[in-house]
């Protein structure tokens, strides 16, 4: 007999969550949530690892699992051309807006071709290991793709803004490496930035915090030079690993952002215990020094163990407790998604990371549903049960063993030897120490007009 989910308290409705079993604080949370049924439709490519389905299914699990009931549901329009502009070039845009994959095929225009590569979108890139590839494809209904997954980031900064919830999600979003005038690392519109700057018209400092294996670079350089934002990434930074040349620990920041910037490199096979070393006091440091009014805060998947392009080794445990300390400081937090290329284990930690900000325990055995057969491998037991209840994709799980939390694996190696974690820990102290000395106090008055559309509305 499978376990129903058990709840911490008494059931609370309307969107309030409960305390976070993971959490210390004891405190309540009005969580909402945006989900758009039609990006599970987008298509980047039979061969591509970018597949945008995995938020319908880690949606499936959350509806199974009863978790929709402890959230508001956010209803949002597209994002407008013009707001997107507000972080991207105007030629850029036009470009994402007008461009068709038959426009941009061999018996389309050449002029479109030309201009998209430009842009590299639907150019063949080649990387210094010696690999090729078409990160940025030309797909089908490319700009209505980027403007619901914006307008839901938008949506949800507003709903903090707003002050109508204390965090809110978007697992859509999350595309850290679009940059101004170019597509990149599978990313076209970065919604990350967009949300930020909305945030910006409402509260004096916001913090950016990126758990994905890759660097947040696009971010990090939207924002460079703001004293009003400072970015943090946890990635890993190999040899020639994408993004090529950025987020290493002295990537600092630039003019009156100098110091906001603080990249923490990590080496292959990083585990849950290592990683904690570094994100906890890091974090706690940072939020003591920059005292941010509003957390965003990026959880790309690829970042766990057997991630199809990351190589770290975080349990989906170890993931979520990243979110879980930072739900902990109270302070508005908006959850977006990222990367992550195996699908099943992207949509178990997403399911998982909302049960925590929530509040609830969830079991772990998944019954049949349509992704069920993604869940199977060896069992090796488990440490709470945490049953995932029928939904549609059940027979996607099947590759781990139908259980929401996988075994991590223990044929990778980890690089990160004792030495290396306390170096890194040092070097990033001195930089907050840096930034100690350097924070300025932000006279903050509010912004004549307001945004096209601040109205937040819920189901």
């Amino acid at each position: 007999v499978q376990k129903r989910i058990r709840s911490t308290m008494d059931t609370a409705g309307g969107g309030n969550s409960l305390p976070s079993a993971s959490c210390p604080d004891g405190q309540k949370r009005r969580v909402c949530y945006y989900y758009d049924a039609g990006i599970a439709n987008v298509d980047y490519g039979a061969e591509h690892c970018m597949v945008p389905r995995r938020v319908d299914m880690a949606h499936a699990l959350v509806r199974s699992y009863g978790l929709l009931d402890d959230m508001k549901r956010l209803r949002t329009r597209p994002a407008t051309e013009h707001e997107i502009r507000a972080v991207h070039d105007a030629e850029y845009v036009g470009l994402l807006r007008d461009l068709t994959p038959e426009g941009f095929s061999a018996y389309g225009s050449s002029s479109m071709r030309s201009k998209a590569e430009a842009f590299d979108v639907g150019k063949v890139l080649k990387y210094k290991n010696g690999g090729q590839s078409i990160d940025n494809p030309a797909i089908a209904g490319l700009w209505d793709y980027c403007q619901r997954y914006a307008g839901g980031s938008l949506a949800a900064a507003r709903a903090l803004a707003s002050g109508e919830a204390d965090i809110a999600i978007n697992w859509s979003g999350g595309m850290h490496h679009a940059c101004k005038a170019r597509a990149s690392g599978f990313c076209y519109v970065n919604d990350i930035s967009l949300a930020i700057k909305e945030l910006l018209r409402h509260f004096r400092r916001v913090l950016y915090v990126d758990i994905d294996v890759h660097h947040g670079d696009g971010v990090e350089t939207e924002f460079l030079e703001s004293y009003r934002v400072m970015t943090v990434s946890f990635h890993q930074r190999t040899m020639d690993f994408f993004p090529e040349n950025t987020g290493f620990v002295n990537d600092v920041g630039e003019g009156k952002g100098k110091y906001r910037a603080l990249n923490v490199p990590m080496k292959k096979g990083m585990d849950d215990e290592g990683y904690h070393r570094m994100f906890k006091p890091v974090m706690a440091k940072v939020m003591e020094v920059f005292q941010p009014e509003a957390i965003v805060m990026q959880c790309g998947a690829d970042s766990l163990s057997g991630d199809r392009l990351g190589r770290l080794n975080l349990s989906i445990a170890g993931h979520a407790q990243c979110v879980a300390f930072m739900r902990s400081f109270n302070v508005p937090l908006l959850l977006l998604g990222g990367g992550g290329y195996t699908i099943n284990h992207v949509a178990a930690c997403w399911c998982y990371e909302i049960a925590v900000v929530v509040g609830k325990e969830i079991d772990d055995d998944i019954p049949p549903h349509w992704y069920h057969h993604y869940y199977t491998a060896v069992a090796v037991g488990k440490e709470i049960d945490d049953n995932i209840p029928k939904h549609w994709y059940d027979h996607y799980y099947k590759s781990q063993s139908y259980k929401l939390h996988y075994p991590v694996t223990k044929a990778r190696r980890n690089d990160n030897t004792e030495k290396y974690i306390t170096k890194k820990i040092n070097d990033l102290f001195n930089n907050l120490s840096n930034l100690e000395e350097a924070m300025p106090s932000v006279q903050f008055k509010e912004p004549k007009g307001g945004s096209i559309d601040t109205k937040v509305l819920f189901y």
